[in-house]
């Protein structure tokens, strides 16, 4: 990891204009589909009202074939070292390691292209499998596409061992990777 400290911690309000730079240089925070003009359009309608549906538990999620699901219990961290670095998320049903069909797994995670190779993506996933053992989760599965190799070392690196190739039909045809992440120590 680079000199300097990593934080980690919800969407605040004194992060969100570095958030907004990020997506205005077109990062986005959803790796199935490019959310940023509609996360920009949604900050400058209300900023406020944008950085509480970031957090906000219940409601529904849009799949990227247009349907939609009712969101899982989650957390979501921004990671920040000075300015915004980017996103990883947890979700879960609760009592089970299980996860709906149509969610890709547990884990997902988003870094800025010019924070990348840092560290920064792999120390995120340390810290969010700590706090997937502290919801009771036992067991975690995260995706990633095949050629992303960097990806697939950050999972690696963290305990992930591939299980399978798949296809979600509801993200499209594109073949993924599922890799488990044991949780030694869970409650």
């Amino acid at each position: 990891m680079r000199e300097g400290r990593l934080e980690f911690d919800t969407p605040r309000a004194d992060w969100l204009s570095s958030y907004a730079q990020a997506l205005e240089k077109g990062w986005s925070p959803d790796n199935t589909r490019d959310v940023s003009a509609e996360q920009l359009a949604a900050l400058a309608h209300d900023p406020s009202a944008f950085l509480a549906s970031l957090v906000a538990q219940g409601g529904t999620i849009t799949l990227p074939d247009g349907s939609t699901r009712p969101k899982l219990p989650f957390i979501r961290l921004w990671l920040w070292d000075g300015e915004f670095c980017g996103t990883i998320a947890l979700r879960w049903q609760k009592g089970t390691n299980a996860l709906p069909a149509h969610v890709l797994g547990h884990i997902g995670y988003a870094i800025v292209p010019w924070k990348r190779g840092y560290g920064y993506a792999s120390e995120a996933l340390r810290v969010i499998l700590e706090r997937a053992r502290d919801v009771g989760l036992t067991r975690v599965e995260i995706t990633t596409d095949p050629a992303n190799e960097a990806s697939r070392r950050v999972i690696e690196k963290n305990g992930g061992r591939l299980v399978e190739e798949f296809v979600n039909e509801a993200y499209g045809t594109g073949v993924r990777l599922r890799y488990a992440v044991e949780l030694r120590g869970a409650q």
